[in-house]
C-alpha cells in the first residue's frame, strides 16, 4: 500500500485523530465530511497495515525462537 510507505504509524495515526476531532466538531459541508471520511478511512486502513506487520514479525521472532 502506497500510504503506508508515506506515512509512519504515528503521522497516520495522529492524522486520524485529527481527522475524527474535526468531524466531531460539526461545522463542515457534506462534501468536507465526506472528503475527511473517506481520509479517516484510509488513515485507518494504513494503522492497521503497520500493526498487522508488527503483529507478524513478532509472531515470527517468536516462532524462530520456539524453534532454536
Amino acid at each position: 500500500m502506497a500510504e503506508r510507505h508515506q506515512l509512519s504509524y504515528e503521522e497516520a495515526r495522529d492524522e486520524l485523530i485529527e481527522v475524527v476531532r474535526t468531524l466531531e466538531q460539526g461545522g463542515t459541508t457534506l462534501e468536507e465530511s465526506l472528503t475527511l471520511w473517506e481520509r479517516g478511512e484510509a488513515l485507518a486502513k494504513a494503522c492497521q497495515e503497520w500493526l498487522d506487520g508488527a503483529r507478524k514479525r513478532l509472531d515470527d521472532a517468536i516462532e524462530a525462537d520456539d524453534r532454536e
